[in-house]
This record gives structure tokens, C-alpha cells and sequence, in this order.
């Protein structure tokens, strides 16, 4: 501990501007308020030790906490999470209680390495046994029947008859005598390997088609299951090369495939071929052949607006037959570039380019984009001064493609089984409204470097490549999610191409991937029966199996509006809100996104008061147990990049918007509430392995400078960004124990990642550091930030979302401001819903 004998707190460091409270208010201690790091270190305390059971009727673990799941016929909350526990019988109660019904379901997610992996269920040539009228999927809820002959449907209550083959007669408690065999009878997720009639389907020709097709018409309507391939993608442009971004990444991918000394292992699907190709003012194939000796011949289809493959010989190759060809093609483009200065680049017509390629198989393609693609397919204008548009009718424009191209270029790839993610290292604004809709609705990924610098941003450019490479992806994948009777899928958010038939299409989907279902009623629940949710994938594995994902869920279903708050979720909440609100961004204003955000926050914590705790006096502020932070979570929402003040521009506003779009519930509670540690306080023993190899973390504090010592070094990470803050009167010792100066003069502001010292305390910081890269698989950009000194204070005080800052209140006077109206209701009956216009006409 390196704590000075007196304690000494900051003022606020500097911030974009804030809105203060309007009118009187009491003096409030802000220590004494609603803190979300009190749930969550309690949280973690209860389950780090205790395995969590998935049987209905206990609390699920918070999305912040490592726990171990057992599977016991529901699915864990790392696959399916939901906004109550409780189901609400009716579409009355739901609406008196104000608590949103949703599921928050991310198939893929990575497990706790303790827990059992998702059982395979071979199916053979019969498939999985499923559902006559509904096609819902056989699972540990439903009921057999005539000694084992049919099955009765949770989910519609049909009875199915058996296969023959599939048939197996029933014990003494109807349940069948191979039930504990079986996975699919037992457990509420597994994976169903399936036969030729789940392949994919060859999508119908297109209207507008993107490219000239030399591929053969198939005679099979479906495309055989194979490993998937890769296309990568390089802006060869002007910018690309000046910057650095080129170069950068040609060097990653190199040693992504074949490493790099012994300090960086390759990680590349060993199943998987891989394709070149540069654009700029013209598109560029390579011949990766492994017959090929010396530089990989280039093909060169000058032509951008009409895009054909000028030859399929030699495109894919095995990237360990063909390494000598691939090694000098990947070291020669930066140097062959840097003599061209073209300044135009045909993003568009590479990426159709890429679906070309693709084509009949499906696979995943990574772009990397410096220049807004002026030519070629889905060309654009340069955009114009943004500035001018707040607050006009056209403000909305800046969230919505300008080229609807774009999103036939999405669509088309979701048809064909084609993910696309992007590495964006602009100079200048690149419209992400527009080219990062290819993305959103293939399911791959957006990566923003805006003034890319390879110094500052190679470390975490690196990483995140590392991480799309190496997790869990699939690809041509289709999902469904059916409820039981009563019950109906009223919206889905998430980055996907939604059919007609209301099936999700992705062309890639991957362990980081979440997709956010809201339900509503369609009729009364019987509260002696549980509700059920079923969500079933169809998909191919990166090794080329084509299989069924399905995860199960039952829940009480209850008449009383206590019993919903008591198994109210808020991070599945929390979850559904902030992408409700980032959905509004081409319709509503953002004064009336706030506005809102506020309404719906009042209207849960008001419909508490009223239904459970009525006899309390209105002066109080009473919260149920499990929103009791909510107002500091919709507070942050509206601190967050796309949803805050004017100071933002609309590429990064849009790049959020596509991030936050698809994040795990774990990923958005700590995004909007950045992790926030002490490090000159830590104790002795912790951060370092103790008697039982066991390490355990330090306790988190709250994001606020009233917490903060001019003495104290502080570590802030919202998952996107980690910063070092230094306080002006740090001890020398802290510093070269942590940094190896002992002078804050002496720091490096510029520096990357902390040194690798002898030190406790450099110890303890780089095995929490360690943590929580294996938690998420990748390092965000790591800042230095040194008080009153160095100019990225401005945005880690921007991270305090619990100060005035961000064009918002502080935390304590947004509660002030949801206990006045919620008082205002209680003693007058007025209504907390806004007459502002909200629900009018916004535009």
C-alpha cells in the first residue's frame, strides 16, 4: 500500500461539459447512494465458490461474475439470459410492472473452462426428433406419452409420434429408461449433428445481382458442408500505404499464419484455405498456387463498376502448401505501393468482389479500409461539413446508408453464408453509416483506428485480429426462437439479416455475438405451468459440419407483481434498452432518446413503488433488490458515444452503434460502467497465486472523481479502452515499483503496455491485467494519463460516467431527478409518461 498518511481528493479533472441539476436539491452523500460495485463484488463473492444450478427458481449469476454453470436441463445464463426469472402471466401484469420481457441469447459464448463442453448428439440420416406442428426441437421439457410411442411438445403441445428408430420405453416416473444417455433429455443446450436436408440452401438469383457469376449453375439445390475459407481484402490506396495501415496489416496476418520467432504462435484454422486480393482504382487477384515460384502472378480487373472473377485457378490455397507464395506476396505489397499514389479505393466492388469468390460455399471476409470508396460498386460522394446538420431534419441522415447498395451487399452475403468484418484506419471521415452495413447484416465486425498511427495502434490492432481468427466462428448460420403458447417474439436486435419468414440469417456468427429478443403476450400463462423459450441455430463449423445449436428455457410463470421484481434481471434489461435507444438514432432526436431513457427508468422503479411497497411514504426512495443501480446504468447509457451530447462524430457514433449492437450483457454492463481500480491501495496477497493456485482479484471502485486521490494511480477499462491515471502527487516509490521511473516527469505518455519488473506490485497489476485479457481474449488500447499533464485526461474523465460530464447530470442528480418525478406521481397521480412529443412525429 502506498497510501499517504492524509487523504487529499481531486477536483474534477478536466471533461466535455455536463448538465447540471435545475432547482433545489438536498445535500446528498454521494457513498451513501445505490452503488452497482456492491451488487457486483457481493455477486462474486456468493458464486466464486458455489457451482450455480440452472433449474428455475434461483437467481442467475450476474453477467460480471466468472461462475461455473451446471447444466441441468435449462440453459446456463451465459447462452440465455432473461429479464425476469418470473414470467408474468398476463400482458396486464407485464405492463403494471413496466419490466420489459426479453432474452438476451448469445449461442456461442466461451464457457468457464471448469464447466462440461456442449454435448454432440449424432442424429445420423433420421435427424433430430422434432415437433410436427411447430418444429421445435426435442429437449429435457417435453412429455412422453403412450409408453414411450409419442412425445408431447413444451412449446405447443402437440404430440408427435416416434421414429421407430428412435423409440425407448418409459420408467415409473414416465421419463425414458435411456433419459441420463441421452444429452438432448438432459441437458438444456447441445448441439445436433445433422443429415443432408440442413445444408444450406442456394439463395435465389438476385434482382440486382453485385457480380458477373462464372461459377456453373449447381444441380443440387443445396451446398455441401465444407471448412471455411477466407478472403482478405487490402486498401492498397493512397492512404493506406502513408499511414502505415497497409503495412500493418499485411505484417498481423503474416504472423497470425505462421508466427513470429517463439514470442507470437500462429492461430489460423489449420482446415481453412485463404484468397488475396488488393483494390484501389482497380481490383487485384493473386494466383496463390503452391506450383508458383517466385512473386504470385496478379490479375488485374480494371473495371470496377461491372466485377467478375477473371480466373477461379489458384485463388484459395492452403496457407501452409503455399506459404513461400503467401509470405512474398504479404511482403511485398506494402513496398509495391508505396511509388502508386492513387487516392481512390473501390471498397464496394472488393467486397463484391470477395462474394464472388465465395460464392456457392460461404466463408468469412476481412477488409482493410482507409479511403471512402468514391468509385466503383455503392460509390459515395465525400461527406459534407456534419456540423451543419444537428438539429435539422437531416440529422437523422448521418445514421442511415447513403447508398442503398450497401445493403444489398449485406443481404446477399447473410443469403450465401458470407460474414464480412472490417479493419477501418481512416484519415479522414469514411461514412461508417454506409460501408459498415455489410457487416451488420452478415454478423461480422466493425475495427475503427480513426488517423491510424502504427506505433499507438499495431499492439491492439493485433489483438483484436488475433481474437476474430482464433474464437469460435461458424458460418451460414439461420435461427429461429420459438416460446410456448401464450407467449411471441415481438422484436430482435442484433447485427443479422432478418428474412421474411422472421428467421435470423448470418453469414458468420461468433463467440462475441449476441442477439436480444423481446416477448410479448399473446394470451394469458397458466401460473401451475412453466413458460418455455427455445432457440434453435442451424450452421456450419469452421471445420465444415453442419450442425443445430438449441438452447432451453423454462420459467415460473407468476401472478404477482412482487414475485417479477424479486427475479428481475438488470443486466438482460439493461441489455434490451440500450439497443432499443441506439434503434431510435434515425428517428427520434437525442434530447428524446434521453428523455426516454428517463420516462422508462421512472416508470420501473414508480411501478414498484405502487404494486409492492405502497404503504411507504412518498418522500422515500425505495428501489427493488434487483434495480437498485438502474438509474446509474440509463445514466451511462446516455454518457455512451452513440447516444451522448454533440461533441461526437457520426463515424464513431455509427461504429458504437454496430458495436454495442451486438455485445455479450457482460460486455455492455462493464462498457457502460468502466471497471475501476485502485492500484496504489492493493493489498499484499492480492492479484497473486495463493496456497490453492487460486488468484483473487482486488475489489472494484465506483468511476468517479470523488473517490480519487491526488496521490493515487488509478486503472479504468470499459472494454474498448484501458487508461493508466497518475495523480499528481504519487509517490516515487509506487513509481518504480510499477513504472521503473521515480519522477512523474520522467513517465512515458506514449507507452503501450506497463513493464515486465520484479516487483510485487508490477506483478499484481500485470496478472490482473492478465485476467482480464483471458476473460475477453483481446487487449484494448492501453493510455497513460498523467494529472493536470497530458491531454487524454479529457477522455478518462469522460469515463467517470458517475460525474457531471458527457452532456448529462452526475449520478447523484439524475437520481434526484427519477425520485422528483416518481414523488410527483405518488402525491399527485399525474402520469410519469412525457407529453413532450416524444411519440409524435419526431421530425
Amino acid at each position: 500500500m502506498y497510501a499517504h498518511g492524509t487523504s487529499s481528493h481531486i477536483p474534477q479533472p478536466p471533461h466535455s461539459a455536463g448538465t447540471p441539476y435545475k432547482g433545489l436539491r438536498a445535500a446528498i452523500d454521494p457513498s451513501q447512494i445505490p452503488s452497482p460495485i456492491d451488487a457486483i463484488e457481493l455477486d462474486r463473492e456468493k458464486w466464486e465458490e458455489e457451482p450455480y444450478p440452472t433449474l428455475p427458481g434461483k437467481h442467475a449469476p450476474l453477467s460480471t461474475t466468472d461462475y461455473v454453470a451446471i447444466d441441468q436441463g435449462n440453459s446456463s445464463p451465459r447462452y440465455v439470459r432473461m429479464s425476469t426469472w418470473n414470467m408474468p402471466s398476463s400482458s396486464r401484469l407485464a405492463s403494471d410492472c413496466e419490466v420489459p420481457i426479453a432474452a438476451v441469447i448469445q449461442p456461442f459464448a466461451d464457457q468457464d473452462p471448469r464447466e462440461e463442453p456442449v454435448p454432440l448428439v449424432e442424429t445420423g440420416d433420421l435427424g433430430p426428433a422434432r415437433c410436427e406442428r411447430c418444429r421445435g426441437y426435442i429437449n429435457p421439457w417435453c412429455i412422453w406419452v403412450s409408453n414411450g410411442a409419442r412425445w408431447k411438445c413444451n412449446l405447443c403441445n402437440h404430440e408427435t409420434e416416434v421414429a421407430p428408430e428412435y423409440h425407448c420405453a418409459l420408467d415409473s416416473n414416465l421419463l425414458r429408461l435411456d433419459h441420463l444417455q441421452r444429452p438432448e433429455l438432459n441437458k438444456g443446450t447441445v448441439d445436433f449433428a445433422v443429415p443432408e436436408e440442413y445444408w444450406a440452401p442456394h439463395p435465389p438469383p438476385h434482382i440486382r445481382p453485385l457480380y458477373c457469376s462464372m461459377l456453373p449453375d449447381s444441380s443440387n439445390s443445396r451446398r455441401k458442408p465444407a471448412p471455411m475459407d477466407y478472403v482478405f481484402a487490402f486498401d492498397v490506396s493512397q492512404d493506406a500505404v502513408r499511414l502505415g495501415f497497409l503495412q500493418t496489416a499485411c505484417n498481423v496476418l503474416l504472423e497470425l499464419l505462421y508466427g513470429h520467432d517463439d514470442s507470437v504462435i500462429p492461430c489460423f484454422p489449420p482446415s481453412s484455405r485463404i484468397a488475396i486480393l488488393a483494390y484501389d482504382r482497380t481490383l487485384q487477384f493473386y494466383n496463390l498456387s503452391s506450383e508458383i515460384v517466385g512473386q504470385p502472378p496478379m490479375l488485374v480487373v480494371p473495371d470496377v463498376d461491372d466485377v467478375f472473377l477473371p480466373s477461379t485457378t489458384g485463388f484459395f490455397a492452403d496457407p501452409i502448401e503455399s506459404r513461400d507464395a503467401i509470405v512474398k506476396l504479404l511482403t511485398a505489397l506494402p513496398t509495391r505501393h508505396e511509388q502508386m499514389f492513387d487516392t481512390e479505393a473501390a471498397l464496394g466492388s472488393a467486397l463484391s468482389a470477395s462474394l464472388a469468390a465465395l460464392t456457392g460455399r460461404g466463408g468469412q471476409v476481412v477488409v482493410f479500409a482507409s479511403s471512402i470508396p468514391t468509385i466503383g460498386v455503392g460509390a459515395l460522394e465525400p461527406l459534407v461539413d456534419e456540423s451543419s446538420l444537428y438539429g435539422t431534419d437531416k440529422e437523422r441522415t448521418l445514421f442511415e446508408p447513403r447508398e442503398e447498395t450497401w445493403k444489398d451487399i449485406g443481404e446477399q452475403c447473410a443469403a450465401e453464408g458470407v460474414g464480412i468484418s472490417i479493419f477501418l484506419g481512416p484519415a479522414r471521415p469514411i461514412d461508417v453509416a454506409s460501408i459498415g452495413l455489410p457487416s451488420s447484416l452478415s454478423g461480422g465486425e466493425l475495427y475503427f483506428f480513426p488517423r491510424f498511427d502504427p506505433v499507438r495502434d499495431a499492439p491492439s490492432f493485433a489483438s483484436y485480429f488475433r481474437r476474430l481468427v482464433s474464437r469460435t466462428t461458424v458460418y451460414s448460420g439461420s435461427m429461429r426462437v420459438r416460446c410456448s403458447v401464450g407467449l411471441r417474439v415481438a422484436k430482435q436486435y442484433g447485427n443479422f439479416f432478418e428474412s421474411a419468414a422472421a428467421d435470423l440469417e448470418f453469414g458468420t456468427i461468433d463467440a462475441d455475438k449476441t442477439i436480444v429478443v423481446a416477448l410479448e403476450h399473446a394470451r394469458t400463462l397458466d401460473d401451475r405451468q412453466y413458460a418455455f423459450i427455445q432457440s434453435a441455430i442451424l450452421y456450419t463449423t469452421r471445420e465444415g459440419q453442419r450442425r443445430v445449436r438449441v438452447h432451453n428455457l423454462a420459467l415460473r410463470v407468476v401472478t404477482l407483481a412482487g414475485n417479477v421484481f424479486q427475479y428481475a434481471d438488470m443486466d438482460a434489461t439493461v441489455s434490451l434498452l440500450i439497443r432499443e435507444s441506439i434503434a431510435k438514432l434515425p428517428s427520434y432526436r437525442f434530447a428524446q432518446i434521453h428523455e426516454s431513457l428517463t420516462e422508462k427508468c421512472a416508470l420501473i422503479l414508480y411501478a414498484y413503488r405502487k404494486f409492492c411497497a405502497a404503504s411507504a411514504v412518498p418522500t422515500q426512495l425505495l428501489l427493488p433488490e434487483a434495480f437498485r443501480t438502474l438509474p446509474a446504468y440509463l445514466l451511462a447509457m446516455m454518457k455512451t458515444k452513440p447516444l451522448k451530447g454533440r461533441s461526437v462524430t457520426a463515424d464513431v457514433r455509427n461504429y458504437y452503434a454496430h458495436k454495442i449492437f451486438a455485445m455479450s450483457a457482460r460486455s455492455v454492463m462493464q462498457h457502460l460502467y468502466p471497471r475501476m481500480l485502485a492500484l496504489h491501495d492493493l493489498n499484499d496477497d492480492i492479484a497473486l497465486p495463493g496456497a490453492n493456485g487460486r488468484v483473487d482479484l482486488p475489489s472494484l471502485m465506483r468511476p468517479s472523481h470523488l473517490f480519487m486521490e491526488s496521490h493515487g494511480v488509478y486503472l479504468i477499462d470499459n472494454e474498448d479502452a484501458m487508461m493508466l491515471w497518475i495523480g499528481a502527487s504519487v509517490s516515487p516509490q509506487l513509481l518504480k515499483d510499477l513504472l521503473d521511473v521515480d519522477d512523474i516527469m520522467q513517465i512515458d505518455p506514449h507507452m503501450l503496455c506497463l513493464p515486465e519488473l520484479p516487483t510485487r506490485l508490477s506483478t499484481q497489476v500485470r496478472n490482473i491485467l492478465a485476467h482480464r485479457f483471458a476473460q475477453r481474449g483481446y487487449t484494448p488500447k492501453f493510455t497513460v494519463v498523467r494529472q493536470n499533464m497530458d491531454g487524454a485526461e479529457i477522455e478518462f474523465s469522460d469515463m467517470l460516467v458517475e460525474d457531471q460530464n458527457n452532456a448529462a447530470m452526475s449520478y447523484v442528480d439524475y437520481l434526484c431527478l427519477v425520485h422528483k418525478q416518481i414523488h410527483t406521481a405518488l402525491t399527485t397521480g399525474a402520469s410519469i409518461a412525457s407529453h413532450s412529443g416524444f411519440r409524435s412525429m419526431p421530425w
